[in-house]
């Protein structure tokens, strides 16, 4: 019955996840940190070295070693970012209308994981973690004035993540991981056809009076450009936990790098006759490569005293490996390229646990978490600032073997100024400022037998 029971909740989960929409960035970049809402509750300090639940398989895979019997947690985080334009001088794009603000870019997004568990003996533990590690939606009007830069950034992944722990004493855990990941991707922008048919004349020798008649006899004349892609690769993620005493633990963890290659399809809408014959607007295959980053997170737990627990967590992020967003068409010309020189990233958090009885815990936690991207290299598909978490949570325990976790977080983000100057391709020059927020609440059921 219990196998029967367990083999049920994978299912329904995994046809949760990939049933999920594309993730909403809540951590900075466009990572997801929302993988457990027992540790949500705590704006994710000490997520290292708590290890109370399944979800540690994600966090710290040594911190299995603390679990025993078989368990899971199934999970659904439901994320609400709000991302606003405001016009500060955008110029628009030649031969084209300016446009509105864009509407709110953001939008809810289900985020969903499962987590499981099993003893294999005293020492040895198995765990598996099915969850989005990255995700990214911004959605604007299409026909807002910086259409010609972005109209919508989609990015979603799944991830697979056995792992195994080996407890070697009372002191000292280790495990280990690897992540099977597919991504899928999507990036559309409006089609400035009116300034191609300007460039195009000036490549054939018109004057500029020429051209510039050309262009204007164009004007309006625009469509859009969508790239779908996706692709397959794999990580692995390394922990620690040491035990101090049975009052103090610490957690490190490292996971690695994926680099991923997506392949997929460019297609062109509304291309005009004057420019049917130009390969630049033709429908074909092309390759993106995006390095998704590496991380390193040390955190530490300590019971104050049988009902009160402290913790704190330090986790660097190497967003560095994102340098440059380059789209190629299959001949090995570039389609479009953007600078993105991020930068790497610290995240730091503390937090509180209280439990009142067996049945009721609460949870209280602040976080600060750092933006990879600097002024100048902001683009409207990730306008992308600091942010400040204030986070709140708890848990009820109906039954010892049954846990309900809930919990709600406020990202206070600061406002974002952008002058993205893309005139040269025909797209303008987007200047303005951000006004962004995000709320998250979730809900986490876990079993044990």
């Amino acid at each position: 019955m219990k196998y029967h029971l367990k083999n049920a909740v994978l299912k329904c989960s995994l046809s949760a996840i990939f049933a999920a929409m594309s993730g909403s960035v809540a951590a900075s970049g466009f990572a997801l940190i929302e993988q457990s809402v027992s540790s949500m509750g705590n704006a994710y300090a000490g997520g290292s070295a708590i290890a109370e639940d399944a979800t540690t398989v994600y966090f710290n895979p040594a911190g299995m070693s603390r679990l025993s019997g078989t368990q899971y947690a199934v999970s659904v985080q439901g994320i609400q970012p709000s991302t606003k334009f405001s016009d500060g001088g955008t110029t628009a794009a030649p031969f084209q209308s300016a446009g509105g603000n864009g509407g709110d870019a953001g939008g809810m997004t289900p985020v969903p994981n499962v987590s499981f568990v099993t003893e294999i003996n005293k020492q040895i533990k198995f765990g598996l973690e099915i969850n989005s590690p990255f995700g990214l939606q911004t959605n604007y009007d299409p026909n807002w004035i910086g259409r010609f830069q972005a109209i919508k950034s989609s990015l979603q992944t799944v991830n697979v993540n056995p792992a195994v722990s080996y407890q070697f004493n009372d002191s000292v855990s280790l495990g280990a991981g690897v992540s099977f990941q597919h991504i899928t991707g999507e990036l559309s922008s409006g089609v400035n056809y009116a300034a191609a048919i300007y460039g195009g004349a000036l490549l054939q020798g018109a004057t500029l009076q020429q051209a510039a008649a050309a262009g204007a006899a164009a004007a309006g004349q625009q469509g859009v450009s969508t790239v779908k892609g996706s692709s397959d690769s794999y990580g692995y993620n390394l922990g620690a936990l040491f035990n101090f005493g049975t009052e103090t633990r610490v957690g490190i963890t490292y996971r690695s790098q994926v680099k991923q290659s997506l392949s997929g399809t460019v297609d062109f809408t509304n291309v005009p006759t004057a420019l049917a014959a130009s390969s630049k607007f033709a429908n074909g295959n092309i390759k993106l490569d995006i390095t998704l980053p590496d991380s390193f997170s040390t955190s530490v737990v300590h019971q104050v005293n049988p009902n009160y627990d402290v913790m704190a967590d330090v986790t660097w992020t190497g967003w560095s490996a994102f340098q440059s967003l380059n789209v190629i068409r299959s001949d090995g010309s570039t389609l479009s390229s953007t600078t993105e020189n991020w930068k790497d990233t610290w995240r730091v958090s503390v937090g509180s646990t209280c439990r009142y009885n067996e049945n009721w815990t609460s949870r209280f936690g602040v976080a600060y978490d750092q933006s990879p991207v600097s002024d100048a290299y902001r683009t409207a598909r990730i306008p992308d600032q600091d942010r400040t978490w204030l986070a709140l949570g708890g848990q009820y325990k109906p039954t010892k073997s049954s846990s309900l976790d809930f919990g709600y977080a406020h990202l206070f983000v600061k406002n974002t100024s952008i002058n993205n100057d893309q005139s040269a391709s025909g797209a303008g020059t987007l200047v303005g400022t951000y006004a962004s927020s995000i709320d998250i609440i979730s809900l986490q059921y876990g079993q044990s037998f």
